[in-house]
């Protein structure tokens, strides 16, 4: 049976989708934009940004107890694909032995005006 996961760690969700959900064995992240917890969009670099994102994924994680280092796949929705440099150093930095599979590409927009968007799937167990 699917359970909604929340945290007040993470930005609220902004719409009709959850932080996340979980079947007790994998956890799904809806895509997390650079915004704070409090809701608002940080504007900085695209390093700054990714920082952001995959600090929300991480807060989102740890509300189930898990971390990064759980994490089975990742998808990165840019902007623009010639901010993939500067996104991949940043990332580097969060999963930077035996990192997840991944997919990144250029998208024609993000919600809110970001540069980026970062959704995760972990394995709970």
């Amino acid at each position: 049976m699917p359970r909604v996961i929340s945290t007040g760690d993470a930005p609220a969700a902004v719409g009709a989708y959850s932080q996340a959900t979980t079947n007790g064995d994998l956890v799904f992240t809806a895509g997390q934009l650079p915004l704070t917890p409090d809701g608002d969009l940080l504007e900085g670099s695209v390093g700054e940004q990714t920082e952001q994102c995959l600090d929300n994924v991480e807060a989102i994680l740890e509300s189930e107890g898990l971390s990064l280092s759980d994490v089975l796949k990742v998808s990165i929705f840019l902007d623009d694909i010639e901010d993939f440099e500067e996104m991949n150093e940043t990332y580097a930095e969060y999963f930077n032995e035996e990192p997840p599979a991944r997919s990144a590409l250029e998208v024609g927009r993000v919600p809110k005006g970001a540069a980026l968007e970062i959704e995760a799937i972990a394995a709970s167990e």
